[in-house]
């Protein structure tokens, strides 16, 4: 029996949707300036946008 490969889509939200969200509520400031408006991400976009910044150096 073979096994068909399935794609799974990860979902995507737009900037709004994940300022709105619960999951990101602590870093709504930190979003709103880091996501761009009229794109949609993944939450693994998202925390890596978030751990990217976060690891980031101070000038």
């Amino acid at each position: 029996m073979a096994k068909d490969n399935i794609a799974v889509e990860a979902a995507t939200f737009s900037k709004e949707q994940l300022l709105r969200s619960a999951k990101y509520a602590k870093r709504r400031d930190l979003l709103s300036v880091l996501l761009e408006d009229n794109k949609a991400y993944t939450f693994d976009e998202v925390d890596a946008c978030i751990e990217k910044y976060m690891k980031g150096q101070v000038k």
